[in-house]
């Protein structure tokens, strides 16, 4: 069975930083391209970052210069650092795993919610 579990999210102030975790089991995870998104609400899911299993990286034109993707093929687990948090960073976080012929996997999301 697979399993994608996320972590970390919380409430932080403007400016602060959270580091998201999202752990797998269930997939060959070294042979998987990785990626964050998020969901405000009342809008639709859009990716943040992506991680190949190659280890390149890449990144929403709104995030660059402040998040950081990055994964550890021995613990499964791809990590997404948050600095310079924006009010507008505010949505549910979602863990997703994809290998070309297979299925595409999605974690049950954590909230990071970003106010004073």
């Amino acid at each position: 069975q697979v399993q994608l579990v996320e972590s970390g999210g919380g409430l932080v102030q403007p400016g602060g930083s959270l580091r998201l975790s999202c752990a797998a089991s269930g997939i060959a995870f070294s042979f998987y391209d990785m990626a964050w998104y998020r969901q405000a609400p009342g809008k639709q899911r859009d990716v943040v970052a992506t991680i190949t299993r190659g280890g390149t990286t890449n990144y929403a034109e709104s995030v660059k210069g402040r998040f950081s993707i990055s994964r550890d093929n021995v613990r499964n687990t791809v990590y997404l650092q948050m600095n310079s948090l924006k009010p507008e960073d505010t949505a549910v976080y979602y863990c997703n795993a994809k290998r070309l012929g297979s299925m595409s996997y999605w974690g049950q999301g954590t909230q990071v919610t970003v106010s004073s």
